[in-house]
């Protein structure tokens, strides 16, 4: 009896190791691998590749800045020129700019105007102390500019236009009285992009030359504001 006792104990033992193997971790995972497996013949087995699920996400507007990327702006400007001892007249000119980088750029300038009368011609009555042709103001000059507060001007709620305020300084010359004078040039603007290739600038600037021409020799401030508009290339 003992021993067909000890039978049946190993008997139940042996069918209850296999359903206990079912719950042993990563059984599952296991069988879900195997599932994979199909068997083409007797011998090689042949792994089905996974689905493949496409995502489906809705790709939005994305809206680039309207800034042009070239480097060359050209444009003109009409404005006044205050001429020391000689008063204030119209002003115009024609500017080229090359931006170097984002902050710096050099601008050549042409301008020109007439000057008035002193007080000495006005009170003295025709008293001439220049000919017409050398009233005529005209300076050229090579600037060094700097964006110095790069940003944006916003309109409403929809409307922002690309802006900067900027310092510059450069060296020149000036064509006045008759004579060739060594400038230097010194001022600060205001640019306003309302469109990628069109901007708008409201400049002040002093010229500053070495002059004798009323009996002493003497630094003449000759300051100028003027509006331009230029366009990029």
């Amino acid at each position: 009896m003992e021993t067909v006792f000890r039978v049946l104990l190993l008997g139940a033992a042996a069918l209850a190791l296999p359903g206990c193997a079912w719950m042993l971790p990563g059984r599952g995972e296991d069988v879900a691998a195997q599932e994979e497996i199909v068997l083409s013949s007797d011998e090689e087995p042949t792994l089905v590749p996974p689905r493949v699920i496409e995502p489906e996400v809705e790709r939005r507007e994305v809206r680039v800045a309207r800034i042009d990327a070239e480097n060359i702006e050209v444009g003109a400007f009409y404005g006044a020129l205050s001429i020391e001892d000689f008063g204030t007249g119209p002003v115009q000119g024609l500017t080229a700019a090359y931006h170097v980088t984002e902050d710096i750029f050099f601008e050549a300038a042409f301008g020109r105007s007439k000057a008035g009368r002193t007080s000495y011609e006005t009170l003295g009555g025709n008293v001439q102390l220049l000919t017409p042709s050398e009233r005529r103001f005209t300076y050229y000059s090579l600037s060094l500019g700097y964006n110095l507060l790069p940003g944006e001007v916003y309109i409403g709620r929809s409307l922002a236009m690309t802006s900067a305020l900027y310092l510059m300084g450069g060296v020149g010359s000036t064509e006045f009285a008759g004579d060739q004078r060594f400038t230097l040039n010194f001022g600060a603007g205001y640019r306003l992009l309302p469109t990628d290739w069109l901007a708008v600038h409201i400049e002040v600037q002093d010229r500053v030359f070495q002059s004798d021409l009323l009996g002493r020799d003497k630094l003449t401030n000759n300051i100028s504001a003027h509006l331009g508009l230029t366009v990029f290339f």
